[in-house]
């Protein structure tokens, strides 16, 4: 495993608890200190949940669930972040990146992992059997499969001839985590648009702000620090028109946001995920969130196959699902970041007088927070989907939503909770005798790992298989159609 942010951690949580041995790897001297992604969807919470790594993270987190525009010096939309009505227990959170991997970190040393910081990857060399990756210390470690969750400059990517295509939407913009005297409400983000460029204060843990400011300057060289706090301390006066200082600095940075996927995510026994794979705008959030969806989706495939239960082919459909979600996703971020720094007359007036009203209305605001959770996400027309009535809810490869359900012991539990790695067998409200037959089928393909459990709910009459990335794999009552629907998808990569 190369990369020890996010994805990286995840990835070597998800399979360790899957019986996996992983080597993590990180060029850098040490964890990084800074927040950089900061806010963590009701998607990203429930990964963390099922990987056992989200702990006591909620009560660390901020719930600011708004985000209030200023036009003008006015406020004129306020847009509050709600329950999208898919039942998850996991909340989105203001929480910073740094925290994120630190409960990861600690999942991973409860599994026995550890990490192996000051260790970069500097070559890959791959066969049919495995893989001999070169290191920063002049080792030569061998594996049966090497991740890469190296981020935007991934080192495996390259090394593996992926190819990383992309294109850059806007110039610069200054970030910064900072303590600020003014008395703005903290309870959301408060964002001034102005036809200077767009400026966002997102209030952030223990007193600090994120603050994120437009400032296109086409020349080359890289602002300081101090230049960036001097300029930030000019900006915010200016745009907020509140006499507000800056009184501490705790992170100083500049970017330019570059939309890029990867052609691939696959090369031989080298894969790649999160921001190796593809690269976002910082709105929505969006980064960290599609990144540990990825790992998710891929440890369990990524296990079978270590553990000689599925054919190679198996991993073909971690590309099949993920990859066109991330197109989804870097289309609509994307799109937020053209509005965001629209500079011409026509672009301004769309956003202002048109954009703006819209996303007051209750029925946008609640499609804004079911998008951006991705709890909407499925994987129904991917090549592991069985094939069900239109009418059928949920299909096969859709999200099943945590719930209460019930041990073979009657305990009651969480679905969720269960699923850590682990599939789960959830038998219907109403049992009868293909129950034990549609559980020996399930543990005859994928051995000890799977949990069975009792539905709760009397509107449920099949069978649920559900992965271990909280998908149903398969629903129904005959033992037949499930050995047919697990063979074909561990040992040819596909049902259909």
């Amino acid at each position: 495993m190369v990369g020890a942010g996010p994805a990286g951690l995840g990835l070597a949580c998800g399979l360790l608890a899957q019986g996996v041995r992983v080597r993590v790897v990180d060029k850098a001297a040490a964890p990084a200190r800074t927040s950089r992604a900061n806010f963590l969807h009701a998607r990203g919470s429930e990964v963390l949940d099922r990987l056992g790594a989200l702990g006591d993270l909620p009560e660390h987190c901020l719930r600011a669930m708004s985000i209030t525009t200023y036009l003008h010096g006015k406020p004129t939309l306020r847009l509050r972040f709600g329950d999208p009505g898919l039942r998850t227990s996991a909340p989105p959170m203001v929480i910073s990146q740094a925290k994120v991997e630190a409960a990861l970190r600690d999942r991973l040393i409860d599994l026995g992992g550890h990490v192996e910081w000051g260790t970069p990857l500097v070559d890959i060399r791959q066969d049919a059997d495995g893989v001999v990756a070169t290191l920063g210390t002049g080792e030569q470690a061998q594996a049966g499969w090497l991740a890469g969750c190296d981020g935007a400059g991934s080192a495996t990517g390259q090394l593996a001839g992926i190819s990383f295509p992309g294109v850059k939407l806007s110039e610069r913009f200054l970030l910064a985590d900072v303590r600020l005297d003014w008395n703005l409400d903290r309870s959301g983000t408060s964002v001034w648009v102005s036809s200077v460029g767009i400026l966002g204060a997102m209030p952030m843990p223990d007193g600090w702000w994120r603050v994120i400011a437009y400032d296109p300057d086409r020349s080359d060289t890289k602002p300081t620090e101090p230049e960036i706090l001097d300029r930030l301390q000019q900006i915010l006066p200016e745009r907020t028109g509140i006499d507000v200082r800056v009184i501490d600095a705790d992170w100083l940075s500049m970017f330019s946001v570059h939309r890029r996927l990867a052609d691939r995510y696959r090369s031989g026994r080298v894969l790649i995920a999160g921001d190796a794979a593809h690269t976002h705008a910082p709105f929505g959030g969006q980064g960290m969130l599609t990144g540990l969806g990825d790992v998710e989706n891929l440890a369990w495939k990524l296990a079978l196959v270590v553990n000689g239960q599925a054919h190679s082919a198996l991993l073909d459909t971690y590309q099949a699902e993920r990859r066109p979600l991330a197109t989804e996703v870097l289309r609509g971020t994307s799109a937020v970041t053209k509005v965001n720094v629209a500079e011409g007359r026509v672009g301004r007036l769309v956003r202002d007088r048109l954009l703006t009203p819209l996303f007051g209305l209750p029925a946008v605001q609640r499609w804004v927070t079911y998008r951006t959770s991705q709890l909407w996400v499925s994987y129904r027309r991917g090549p592991l989907s069985q094939r069900s009535r239109p009418t059928t809810r949920p299909r096969a490869g859709d999200r099943v939503p945590d719930q209460a359900c019930a041990r073979i012991d009657a305990g009651l539990t969480r679905l969720h909770a269960e699923l850590r790695g682990h599939w789960a067998l959830l038998l219907s409200a109403h049992p009868d005798d293909t129950d034990p037959v549609l559980l020996d089928t399930a543990r005859a393909h994928l051995g000890d790992r799977v949990t069975v459990l009792q539905s709760v709910d009397p509107g449920q009459a099949d069978g649920y298989l559900v992965r271990p990335d909280g998908h149903l794999a398969w629903r129904g009552r005959r033992r037949d159609e499930l050995d047919r629907w697990l063979h074909r998808a561990l040992h040819a990569g596909r049902v259909r």
